[in-house]
């Protein structure tokens, strides 16, 4: 695995969990929002600003329409800086919940390595990455760690999207793509993204057409192989992210984020995620 996609691979699943524990769930109903996928949407936008949900919808990508729309009324429970933190203050108490064990040497390191990354990045396209750079570090140098993580986290998804239009991948498209090759169970895919069965059943029929998928919508060894060049030339575009801090740089960084996931991984916060 390159450097690129294995830091890429670190810094997505060392962000993750804040989708996913009950201290997230529990600081949006303190906020008035009880609905999960209104309050998934509001956290993650939020350092965007008070944007309408079009705005939202064009940042996500593979969301429809009728998910997005339903955060209507977001702000006008609490403003976006309100969301925010509540998003730091529900992911430091998560982190520590579960026993994220990172020493304050290996967080004074983590930052040394992935400062430089976000000081020197090119946010030219990168909308929910260039936000979430405007955001104020917390004092908490844990929720700090990861609020710089999310930002490299948010600019491989930026660039992802870019390849994803390169080869005409839908936002449909894309996500049964990524539920046939096992990134996400369909059944959570379709609760959280809400595409009917008409839209996911053309678009099985589009990646069909394409050759990716067999007619019981299985993903075939060409779709296989498109889904690994789509990764590649994310990883491309991603390699000029982590230049500042080359292979060694980002390998270490990777093992340093790692207690992070270990820990949630072990609360087993991933279970409902993992494909079956």
């Amino acid at each position: 695995m390159s450097a690129v996609r294995e830091i890429g691979d670190a810094v997505s699943a060392a962000h993750l969990f804040t989708y996913l524990v009950p201290e997230t769930a529990e600081a949006a109903a303190g906020l008035g929002v009880t609905d999960r996928g209104p309050a998934y949407l509001a956290f993650r936008s939020a350092a965007l600003g008070a944007v309408p949900w079009q705005v939202v919808l064009a940042a996500f990508y593979n969301f429809s329409p009728r998910a997005v729309r339903a955060m209507e009324g977001v702000w006008d429970a609490a403003p976006p800086g309100r969301w925010q933190a509540a998003r730091f203050s529900a992911a430091g108490r998560a982190m520590r919940r579960v026993g994220v064990r990172l020493t304050a040497g290996h967080l004074a390191e983590a930052r040394s390595l992935i400062d430089p990354v976000v000081a020197g990045a090119d946010f030219a396209g990168k909308v929910l990455a260039a936000a979430n750079a405007s955001v104020a570090l917390p004092a908490d140098p844990l929720v700090a760690l990861w609020q710089q993580i999310t930002v490299a986290r948010e600019w491989r998804g930026d660039a992802h999207l870019v390849v994803l239009a390169d080869h005409g991948l839908g936002p449909c498209d894309c996500l049964v793509l990524h539920t046939a090759a096992g990134g996400l169970p369909v059944p959570v895919a379709r609760a959280t993204r809400r595409w009917d069965d008409r839209e996911w059943a053309a678009a099985t029929a589009r990646l069909a057409a394409r050759g990716w998928l067999d007619r019981d919508g299985v993903l075939t060894g060409s779709g296989r192989a498109a889904r690994e060049r789509i990764e590649a030339e994310t990883d491309e575009h991603c390699a000029a992210l982590w230049s500042p801090i080359g292979t060694t740089g980002a390998r270490r960084l990777a093992t340093l984020l790692a207690p992070i996931t270990d820990a949630f991984t072990a609360a087993g916060t991933f279970r409902g995620i993992s494909p079956a």
